[in-house]
């Protein structure tokens, strides 16, 4: 029995030195051992000593050397586990400090990514903003440019207008005059006077196709009569010139306009025209000019092929913009239910 309980002491005597924190050294170890040895070996004297009979030597054995081994062993497991606790405690504050310290460097790690996250925001908004301010000087520029290169057609132009209505007109003019005062000098019924008379057809002829391409080169009606009778005008031209079906309705009580604005929004009409009867595949178009307190809105309208969904980027496309965006305005191409394309230019009251 005592054996088996020596051995189970051994056991836990080695597990408490594989778990304890603090190191035990070599010397302890061994005190500890020899004070469990000569525990046990008292205790074997005493129950041999009490086995033999000898109950009152037995009882003085155990006042005289056992209780002293018993209290010099419990000193020693006392001072062991203070020692433990001690190492415990130590080992607490290591983790400690080590928690700390590594609190301290997430702390300082999120601290210094802020700083770079805010210095790279602040970089990237100065950056922004200076890309941005070059972005709306490039767009001034854009628009100062597209404006002195649309003066400067309009202008060019008007002067080839001028020229065909006043010189080519006016030669003409001339021509059918002096085949007039010819024709009344020979005789009705010849061959002369019939000759004469078809000249003056085809010099009429010219006169007006001279004068109907002055008109489109630069309507001087839009200076005369303004927008809404220059769109008329246009508009029954296309239908003679093109064999179009053109329905025009318009709605509204006509504002006033100041000339470069009544300009770019008759060549939109003049481009859209051209883009139905270019593309659409079709002979007829819806014209809508409605004024309101909002300003003004032009719509052109066909059932045809339509270019809305046709990713056409030409030029006539682009100078249609270009001309809303130097009113102010907006162009949208729009798919109507019935198909085709339905072309909206809106100018606000300010332009007009």
């Amino acid at each position: 029995m005592t054996d088996r309980v020596v051995d189970d002491d051994g056991e836990e005597v080695e597990r408490e030195q594989e778990v304890a924190v603090a190191r035990r050294s070599p010397e302890q170890r061994q005190y500890l051992e020899d004070s469990l040895t000569q525990f046990w070996a008292a205790s074997d004297r005493i129950f041999q000593i009490a086995g033999a009979g000898h109950d009152d030597e037995a009882r003085a054995e155990i006042r005289l050397s056992l209780q002293a081994r018993q209290s010099a062993l419990s000193t020693a497991v006392a001072r062991l586990l203070v020692q433990n606790n001690e190492a415990e405690e130590q080992t607490a504050q290591e983790v400690q400090n080590v928690y700390i310290a590594v609190q301290r460097r997430v702390y300082l790690f999120l601290a210094a990514t802020l700083v770079v996250i805010a210095a790279t925001g602040l970089y990237l908004m100065r950056s922004n903003r200076r890309l941005f301010a070059r972005l709306a000087a490039l767009g001034d520029e854009r628009r100062e440019l597209a404006q002195q290169i649309i003066t400067a057609r309009e202008g060019t132009l008007q002067e080839i207008s001028r020229e065909l209505h006043d010189e080519f007109g006016q030669l003409l003019t001339a021509i059918g005059t002096m085949l007039g005062r010819a024709g009344k000098k020979a005789p009705a019924d010849s061959p002369l006077a019939a000759e004469l008379r078809e000249i003056g057809g085809i010099a009429q002829t010219a006169l007006d196709r001279v004068r109907g391409l002055s008109q489109t080169l630069h309507p001087s009606l839009l200076d005369d009569l303004g927008l809404d009778s220059t769109v008329e005008w246009y508009l029954s031209t296309v239908e003679r010139q093109l064999g179009m079906d053109v329905t025009y309705e318009r709605t509204g009580t006509p504002a006033r306009l100041d000339q470069m604005t009544r300009v770019h929004v008759y060549r939109v009409l003049q481009e859209a025209i051209n883009n139905v009867a270019r593309h659409a595949g079709t002979k007829e178009a819806w014209v809508r000019l409605h004024h309101d307190a909002s300003g003004l809105r032009l719509e052109v309208e066909d059932h045809g092929r339509g270019i809305a969904g046709g990713g056409r980027r030409g030029l006539g496309l682009v100078t249609m913009r270009e001309r809303a965006d130097l009113v102010g305005g907006a162009i949208q191409f729009e798919r109507p239910d019935a198909g085709g394309t339905l072309m909206r230019f809106t100018v606000p009251a300010s332009a007009t």
